[in-house]
């Protein structure tokens, strides 16, 4: 039954997101799949990273080899400063260590800053497989392509590039194991297009509009919104190449005028245009939770996280994302109990 408990970014409420130590624990915990963020470096290896600034997830700032590496990049009006794959080779990538980037709502997870190497994708196929055959289950991964048309503006393809990492892992079939997903629907019509079968999400964002459409189409580009009314959830469903949506927790529950916890229709609808729908991310400290759910003051307080992760999975949702994987497990083990107990 569902929903599908996936690890985002590993067990990333528990140690530094991306690393091995926080994907071996998200399967421990009892996660069915795990979701990598995937950026590339200058020689087209991809690696894991949460985006191509790894300014504070990594220990780059502090290694005065790299001091030269900081610039500032402009792409469609947003300017960044800081240091960034594409400006490394994975050989350099690899003498770094990951950090906690939350590390001021998550002290426990930052003892374990600069112990553990960045991964490559292939890195991840492997702990998968090993996993998979540890805890004598299918485990997956649902694949996360970040900022396609930037990467493409810069001589780095990682539609090419990701086809040929699943194809050299063995993962190109129809398991089901491997879900792609991206807030750019053009890389995931091309992955399609290059011969990969898996399970193509779109991510909606609640406000704004997808990058490579920004690219192709100017002013004229179509905001997410578009995408979430009955007739552009059916445009998604009939396109084709597209399996599901994938959305932030606050367009499937919300809080009313009264404080009350409302669920929306978004679930039965993507359902009746014959799509999947997932949503992100499940948390259980008071700075992520809806005002009903919240307990105490500070934002780093564990709040009333069950019943905020019930009304999720309630709603009918096919995955969530969460950063507890354990958490989400036992809420979705007692609803599992209470269906079984009424019929």
């Amino acid at each position: 039954m569902p929903p599908l408990v996936i690890g985002h970014r590993g067990a990333s409420g528990y140690r530094p997101e991306h690393t091995a130590f926080a994907y071996d624990l998200a399967f421990e915990l009892g996660a069915d799949a795990v979701e990598p963020d995937i950026v590339a470096t200058r020689d087209g290896i991809l690696v894991l990273r949460h985006e191509n600034d790894i300014s504070v997830t990594t220990d780059v700032a502090s290694r005065a080899e790299f001091a030269g590496r900081r610039t500032t990049k402009e792409f469609l009006g947003h300017t960044v400063t800081g240091w960034f794959t594409e400006d490394f080779t994975w050989a350099e990538l690899a003498t770094l260590r990951a950090r906690e980037r939350l590390a001021h709502l998550r002290p426990k997870s930052a003892r374990h800053d600069d112990q553990h190497p960045i991964l490559r994708l292939s890195d991840l196929f492997d702990l998968v497989d090993a996993a998979s055959n540890r805890h004598r289950r299918t485990l997956g991964m649902v694949a996360e392509i970040k900022s396609a048309a930037y990467f493409t503006s810069i001589g780095l393809p990682l539609d090419e590039l990701f086809a040929a990492e699943v194809r050299a892992a063995g993962w190109n079939g129809n398991d089901g194991r491997l879900i792609i997903e991206s807030f750019e629907p053009t890389v995931l019509d091309q992955i399609a297009a290059r011969g990969i079968i898996a399970r193509n999400v779109f991510l909606i964002a609640p406000a704004g509009q997808p990058l490579d459409r920004i690219v192709e189409l100017g002013a004229a580009a179509p905001y997410y919104a578009d995408h979430l009314t009955k007739a552009g959830l059916a445009a998604l469903g009939d396109s084709g190449t597209l399996h599901g949506i994938s959305v932030d927790k606050s367009l499937i529950i919300e809080a009313n005028s009264d404080g009350e916890l409302v669920t929306s229709t978004l679930v039965a609808d993507a359902h009746a245009a014959g799509l999947q729908i997932f949503c992100w991310t499940l948390r259980p400290e008071n700075a992520f939770l809806t005002e009903p759910h919240r307990q105490g003051e500070l934002a780093a307080t564990f709040g009333h996280w069950r019943g905020e992760f019930a009304a999720v999975m309630a709603s009918g949702i096919d995955g969530v994302f969460v950063d507890h994987p354990d958490l989400a497990v036992s809420v979705r083990d007692d609803l599992r109990s209470r269906v079984a107990a009424s019929v």
